[in-house]
């Protein structure tokens, strides 16, 4: 599921078109997101990680599609779910190509589902853009070491390691 502010460009927005496509229920209102579902909000203090496997399985999994400007007023106010952070992965989307934590909303909702263990879901859903496999060729090697850890706390080192080998810090 994805809350869609409505502040992007539709014809640039890949939640919009994983909506057209049936693959995602669309909602313009944060009271409309499942209350136990994991959100994937950029501001969480908690790392996402594979131990959210099972909450995505019975609950769902929700993305917050929103201009980058605003992103902070929409998710300071109270969003239903878990929120959970992603940890470092790198855009492969032409507007952001490159640059770590700059991902699309397909980018977001594909990266959370590989590292929980639903690589064929991850797939199908980037297979809708000409540049989706790029997003999973940019990040395999931490996708896969983020998928075997088994909590929040072993995501963060191993993000810790990327970006001390990438010099990001």
């Amino acid at each position: 599921m994805v809350y869609q502010a409505r502040q992007c460009d539709p014809k640039k927005c890949t939640a919009l078109k994983l909506g057209r496509h049936g693959l995602i229920r669309i909602v313009s209102q944060l009271r409309f997101l499942p209350k136990r579902a994991i959100v994937l909000n950029p501001f969480s203090e908690t790392a996402f990680s594979p131990a959210d496997r099972p909450r995505i399985g019975r609950y769902g999994l929700v993305a917050l599609d929103c201009s980058w400007e605003h992103a902070e007023k929409v998710l300071s106010g109270h969003v239903r779910g878990t929120s959970r952070c992603l940890p470092l992965l790198v855009a492969g989307n032409p507007v952001n190509f490159g640059k770590p934590t700059k991902l699309t909303t397909v980018e977001a909702l594909a990266g959370a589902l590989a590292i929980a263990g639903f690589e064929e879901e991850a797939r199908e859903l980037l297979s809708v853009f000409t540049w989706g496999h790029t997003f999973l060729d940019l990040n395999g090697e931490r996708l896969e070491k983020y998928a075997v850890a088994r909590n929040s706390a072993e995501v963060v080192e191993m993000q810790r390691a990327f970006m001390q080998d990438a010099k990001i810090c």
